[in-house]
């Protein structure tokens, strides 16, 4: 079967918010553990919900840590957050020849809506999955069958693209093929790990794939 269908994570798969969320993750962390996290330190934290993250430091401050990096994050994030080299073009590409674009993410809708304003992409995508739309977030495939159904989308003919490995994870559970991409911050490798159908270098290789 030919793709025909194109689900993106959003954070660090379509637009760079690294620096957003690691000095974000550093500002709170340092208000409630002061000295005990460094910049390195917060990789692993990048990806999963904020409250899986804040619930390995202080189980019982969860909420207010998420309130906190929320406001950090949102006062300077117009000023950090880009596209990522090959992504415009790329999108506009698919969208113009008729494929089916959905972002899947397990950032809240409101937030991600915000990084794709600010990066112009919007107005590519058909739908979005956030974590306040479902009840099982990645690597569940639940956000994937979510984007698929209201995509009117067949699994057989749809890619999910990302940067983590709930991304890769998702899409296998759900029976789509994936592609990771090698300006994660994980580390090409780690993803490489989960024997992904795709790797790419830039999101334009995804025209290839796509047969376009």
């Amino acid at each position: 079967m030919s793709i025909r269908t194109l689900l993106f994570d959003l954070d660090g798969t379509l637009i760079d918010t690294n620096e957003l969320i690691i000095s974000s993750f550093l500002h709170t962390l340092e208000q409630y553990v002061p000295g005990k996290y460094k910049r390195e330190d917060v990789y692993d934290f990048i990806g999963p919900s904020l409250w899986d993250s804040f619930g390995q430091v202080m189980p019982d401050k969860v909420d207010e840590m998420v309130e906190t990096y929320r406001k950090h994050n949102l006062e300077h994030h117009d000023s950090f957050v880009v596209a990522y080299d090959g992504v415009p073009e790329t999108i506009q590409k698919l969208k113009e020849d008729g494929y089916k674009l959905g972002i899947v993410t397990t950032k809240v809708g409101d937030t991600a809506k915000r990084g794709l304003k600010v990066t112009e992409l919007a107005a590519y995508f058909d739908v979005l999955i956030g974590l306040d739309d479902v009840r099982h977030e990645k690597p569940h495939p639940e956000p994937i069958y979510q984007a698929l159904s209201a995509l009117d989308a067949k699994a057989d003919e749809a890619i999910m693209v990302g940067d983590n490995t709930h991304d890769i994870l998702a899409g296998q559970n759900a029976g789509v093929k994936t592609a990771g991409v090698a300006w994660t911050i994980k580390g090409r490798e780690t993803l490489e790990s989960l024997n992904p159908d795709y790797m790419l270098d830039n999101m334009q290789d995804l025209l290839t794939i796509a047969g376009k």
